[in-house]
């Protein structure tokens, strides 16, 4: 399959949690950390977000570093990567950063669980949209397009469903994992990586490829798979 260089990146407290219970997008990231995001945002063709993601946060998903930006058009780049939501439904507020904050190329892949107005409304508002006949988006069928559009280098800032789907599929390369000095705890906190899960006999394995010590006491994780 012809398809992107993946790689999820991730903070986490040291008890594997993303978020609080609450799930309104706690900050586990240090400065140091979100300035080391930035970079990869740079450096990346396309960033991805999965759909609880993107419809409970309505990121941005652009380069902060006005160097950095300007690095990117140096290069022969757009000034942001494009912005890539996977959705079932793509019920997203026209006016969210997500579609308006750039300027940045925006595809969306969804189902036809998506309204054709709202189809219609987003491609008004210049947002790529490919419906996919299926009930959920065909994560290889999406890898695929990326290829076609010239995504060579594909960043995953999603949660943890669409983390899980993309390495169960065995679609991602490396993982990036930043561990914060703290502990959110909670039952129904979220983590790396959700979903149905896996036996042990199917466990997807990891080889450590690099730890980094941050100033704050956080720890910089780097596998491949």
């Amino acid at each position: 399959m012809n398809r992107p260089y993946v790689f999820i990146n991730i903070a986490t407290t040291a008890d594997g949690k993303i978020d609080t219970f609450e799930r309104k997008g706690a900050a586990i990231s240090s400065r140091q950390d979100k300035d080391r995001v930035d970079e990869l945002r740079a450096e990346s063709d396309a960033v991805l977000v999965g759909g609880k993601t993107l419809l409970g946060e309505l990121p941005k998903l652009t380069v902060k570093s006005e160097a950095l930006r300007e690095a990117r058009i140096k290069r022969g780049m757009t000034a942001n990567p494009i912005k890539v939501g996977v959705v079932t439904n793509a019920d997203i507020p026209l006016e969210s950063d997500f579609i308006k904050a750039g300027p940045a190329r925006v595809v969306i892949f969804t189902t036809a669980q998506t309204s054709r107005s709202q189809l219609e409304a987003l491609r008004m508002n210049g947002v790529e949209i490919f419906v996919h006949d299926t009930a959920r988006v065909d994560l290889q069928n999406m890898m695929n397009t990326l290829a076609e559009l010239g995504v060579k280098r594909l960043m995953v800032e999603g949660g943890g469903t669409i983390n899980f789907e993309l390495l169960r599929q065995r679609l991602v390369d490396e993982i990036m994992i930043y561990i914060a000095p703290m502990i959110f705890g909670g039952d129904s906190a979220p983590t790396l990586a959700a979903g149905l899960g896996v036996a042990r006999s199917e466990a997807i394995a990891l080889k450590l490829n690099a730890v980094e010590t941050h100033d704050d006491g956080g720890i910089l994780l780097t596998y491949k798979l």
